[in-house]
């Protein structure tokens, strides 16, 4: 087993806790559709992370291509996928006492939220680089533009209490995932 399988084996278990996560989550809701209200704002996180997750595999099998794997690198690795697993278990409590509804948790924790979202898209530039420069250049313009203002919106939503900022925030965020899977990476290179 070369260095970088053994690192993903570690980084797909906490990667695929979080997604068990979100879908125990889900399926907590259909078994019990009548114990806490829903909110679409939350549901709608919940989809743009697991596919995030999803989509995580994928563009972390270009570290495959890394010649050298020092401990720092392994930190940072690990830790993106710590990060990323702390973002999923957040939208999901192992209880709602105190807060009544998804609707009242989420905002009541969106300071957590959106600080650590904020933080995995700094980590994120950071792992492009790790890729090489040549790979982080060919992304383009557009990822380190949509990257900064991803932080700036997220740190933005902490602060922001409007139910119309959330709700366009989350459907921009989730809208623009899939667009940028889509586009840019079906083919890992």
């Amino acid at each position: 087993m070369e260095i970088f399988e053994y690192i993903a084996v570690l980084t797909s278990i906490i990667i695929g806790l979080g997604m068990a996560h979100l879908l125990r989550g889900l399926v907590r809701l259909i078994q019990h559709p009548d114990r806490h209200l829903v909110y679409w704002v939350h549901l709608a996180w919940v989809a743009y992370l697991f596919f995030t997750l999803v989509f995580w595999w994928w563009w972390e099998f270009r570290l495959g291509t890394l010649e050298t794997w020092t401990f720092l690198v392994y930190i940072f690795v690990v830790f993106y996928a710590f990060l990323m697993f702390v973002v999923s278990a957040l939208l999901f409590p192992d209880d709602l006492e105190g807060y009544g509804d998804f609707h009242t948790y989420f905002h009541a924790r969106r300071a957590w939220f959106f600080a650590l979202m904020a933080v995995t898209f700094v980590v994120d530039l950071g792992d492009s680089l790790l890729k090489g420069l040549d790979y982080f250049m060919n992304l383009g313009m557009e990822y380190f533009v949509v990257g900064t203002l991803q932080i700036v919106l997220a740190v933005a939503a902490i602060f922001v209490r409007s139910e119309r900022y959330h709700q366009v925030l989350v459907v921009t965020f989730l809208v623009y995932q899939v667009s940028w899977a889509v586009r840019m990476f079906e083919v890992v290179a």
